[in-house]
């Protein structure tokens, strides 16, 4: 059996740790790359994307996705959609990244655009 990566370990830890909440609730679920960052509201029960935003959108593409700054424009766009499909409370899913930096930007400005987790 293949060694896992340290980063792989830490994903299957927060997934497992999503399952076990039993949740029925969306899951907001982030990816940071080198460049941009990338969120989506997915609803697992029914398998669908409900809400997404990335730096990869054209009114976020000017600016780098690699800062804080866009991080929370995207946060508060991702919380903006989710609201308008009808969603109001999520469970977080950083996937493996650590919660500090980018990805607490974008969970701290999706937590003011009204999204609950």
């Amino acid at each position: 059996m293949a060694k896992l990566s340290i980063f792989a370990k830490r994903r299957q830890r927060v997934r497992t740790a999503l399952r076990a909440k039993g949740s029925v609730r969306p899951r907001l679920s982030v990816h940071r790359s080198g460049r941009h960052i990338y969120a989506q509201v997915i609803d697992d029960a029914q398998g669908k994307t409900v809400a997404s935003a990335s730096t990869l959108e054209k009114d976020l593409r000017g600016t780098s996705g690699a800062t804080c700054d866009a991080a929370a424009a995207v946060g508060k766009r991702v919380a903006e959609s989710a609201k308008k499909a009808g969603v109001t409370k999520v469970v977080f899913d950083r996937g493996g990244f650590l919660f500090h930096g980018r990805v607490k930007a974008l969970a701290d400005a999706a937590r003011e655009g009204g999204l609950e987790f």
